[in-house]
């Protein structure tokens, strides 16, 4: 009987530290601060409706909006699940980033944002440009 009262603690406390393990990365992750460098890049992509309306239809064919929902709000449907929750691209604190870092955080992910080096910089971009008529 205390064989079975050790051995299911233990895997109680397994469970436990399992769990904790998962969610540890969202605690450790800190700000998404961008490196100089990129901070002071240029969007390749002048600002025009045609790049805005491309970036706009990127978000959907690219899954953007499962996260960061139809208005780039941060609350698509994937986001629940989400811990740190998708950016608000409405948001002053996305909106007050320079081009390049955003352009940087499209293009090298972090946690659950995946890296969208494959997006060609023309792409990444528009994406850039969309976002910034997204001001709330």
């Amino acid at each position: 009987m205390a064989r079975r009262l050790i051995l299911g603690g233990t895997v109680a406390i397994a469970v436990l530290l399992a769990a904790l393990s998962v969610t540890a990365p969202a605690w450790a992750q800190g700000a998404w601060t961008c490196p100089a460098v990129e901070n002071a890049k240029k969007n390749p992509v002048a600002k025009s409706d045609a790049a805005t309306a491309a970036g706009k239809k990127l978000t959907v064919d690219k899954a953007c909006t499962a996260c960061h929902g139809d208005s780039g709000k941060g609350d698509g449907p994937g986001a629940a699940a989400l811990n740190p929750k998708p950016a608000d691209w409405t948001s002053a604190k996305v909106q007050q980033q320079t081009d390049g870092c955003l352009l940087w955080k499209i293009t090298t992910g972090r946690g659950a944002m995946p890296p969208w080096a494959a997006l060609s910089e023309t792409e990444r971009g528009q994406l850039v440009q969309y976002i910034r008529t997204l001001k709330k």
